[in-house]
């Protein structure tokens, strides 16, 4: 290449680079304005939540002495305040906020608030296909473990990835609740239990007890991944046909267990997971037994009881009050339509 390209060459790569410092420049500053503006919005909902928390305060103070009429004017404003509510939750997941304890803990003080729906959503479908990727690599290797290959070190292996697994749930899920999520209570918890179970059984010693147990947890292993798939695999159906008829939000998941949104497709899962839950109580119920016996030793028996008893009681009450809210706002509905 001769000497005058070359100079061709840098003078058009040195007009794109002035071009370059420019738009920088203005990312600069539009980054600048966007911060001014979320810092505005941020203060401007606390502000909005204090004064309605007061309202409400005082609204309901002046319901104990006013008329018909105005308690029906209370009503109507205390309604529109918890709409408001609504709103304000909306409003926050595009907005930077202070991470949970939790994230905390594992992050430090980072900011995990994705400014876009398509980030978000994205972010929401990566995690879901993680789940299911996972779920079938766990079923495979409690297969492994329990027909195959019968030794201690592929059990460490295997329940190292349990306890991986759940508190990389755990974290990502605590991501997504920043982001606008709702999913709360045990749904939640349910992975946390789920962690502290499987490090538990990360460090109980091989010894005749660990043997006695070891079948029935793999078996357990097993079936409860196969339920995960089948949930996974439905629930994603259910939801993407809510979404479309924009019933349900689009950073909804797919969880473990049963919610009322899935009542119109996936009632046939039920058995399944009434069956999972009652096998978490034979877990309890067994483990509960052997922490009699003469020869045993270690805590992690008594432990791993408690939790798996933990487990069970969530799971089947949370599943049992989700059922039984589906019937009576049925029995409601059939009720109006007689009347």
């Amino acid at each position: 290449m001769s000497l005058q390209k070359c100079l061709e060459e840098w003078e058009e790569i040195d007009r794109e680079f002035q071009q370059l410092q420019e738009a920088h420049k203005v990312y600069r500053q539009k980054l600048g304005q966007l911060s001014s503006l979320q810092s505005a919005c941020s203060t401007s909902i606390r502000r909005q939540k204090r004064s309605l928390s007061e309202l409400r305060s005082s609204l309901h103070r002046c319901a104990k002495s006013s008329s018909p009429k105005e308690r029906e004017e209370i009503r109507e404003i205390q309604a529109q305040i918890r709409d408001r509510q609504n709103v304000f939750f909306d409003m926050e997941a595009y907005l930077p906020k202070k991470n949970g304890l939790y994230l905390n803990l594992v992050l430090g003080n980072v900011n995990v608030t994705l400014l876009s729906n398509q980030a978000k959503f994205a972010y929401k479908d990566e995690y879901e296909k993680f789940k299911l990727y996972l779920t079938i690599i766990l079923m495979l290797g409690a297969i492994t473990c329990r027909f195959i290959v019968i030794y201690r070190v592929t059990d460490e292996i295997f329940n190292f990835l349990l306890v991986w697994y759940y508190c990389t749930l755990t974290i990502r899920e605590s991501i997504l609740i920043s982001n606008g999520s709702r999913i709360k209570g045990w749904r939640v918890s349910h992975h946390y239990v789920s962690t502290f179970l499987s490090g538990v059984m990360l460090t109980w010693p091989d010894g005749m007890m660990y043997q006695m147990f070891r079948n029935q947890f793999l078996g357990f292993s097993i079936y409860q991944s196969f339920v995960q798939f089948l949930q996974y695999y439905y629930q994603r159906g259910c939801l993407y046909r809510l979404r479309t008829l924009g019933e349900r939000d689009q950073l909804d998941l797919t969880v473990e267990g049963f919610q009322s949104w899935m009542w119109g497709g996936l009632t046939f899962l039920l058995p399944f997971l009434f069956f999972c839950h009652f096998w978490q109580l034979y877990n309890a119920v067994t483990l509960f037994g052997s922490s009699r016996h003469e020869d045993c030793r270690e805590w992690q028996v008594v432990t791993l009881a408690l939790t798996f008893l933990v487990l069970f009681l969530g799971n089947f009450l949370t599943t049992l009050k989700v059922v039984h809210q589906k019937f009576q706002k049925s029995t409601e509905k059939i009720q109006k339509k007689e009347s």
